[in-house]
């Protein structure tokens, strides 16, 4: 149930970080136990210029969050794949494309490791 009350405080966040006109889109994804949401081009930019990232790391240390990075991806990877970037870090990249967003999941404790948030890197 928190994580439930988590999952739709943050969409609420990433939504009043956003351009007021833009609604994020809900991914749900029960049989991975988790819920997402991708956000637009304007709600990525929004989100990294602001307080969320910050907010959203003070909460969740940056060892129980994953990131799917694009191969083209400039953030620094170790050799065993482990991304070394902030969140804001990463939604910024994304944003700094002209197509660039991310899609974000809060994962069920345990259902994918130690992570419970993974944001994911798109653009063309």
């Amino acid at each position: 149930m928190r994580t439930f009350i988590f999952g739709v405080a943050l969409s609420g966040i990433a939504l009043a970080g956003a351009a007021p006109a833009q609604a994020a889109q809900p991914i749900p994804q029960p049989e991975q136990g988790r819920i997402g949401v991708a956000l637009s081009h304007e709600e990525t930019a929004a989100l990294a210029d602001g307080p969320v990232p910050a907010l959203v790391s003070k909460v969740i240390p940056l060892n129980r969050m994953g990131a799917g990075l694009r191969s083209d991806s400039q953030l620094e990877r170790d050799a065993r794949g482990g991304v070394h970037a902030s969140l804001r870090q990463l939604l910024a990249e994304s944003a700094a494309h002209p197509d660039g967003h991310v899609i974000v999941f809060l994962d069920a404790p345990g259902s994918h490791g130690p992570r419970v948030l993974d944001v994911y890197e798109r653009w063309n």
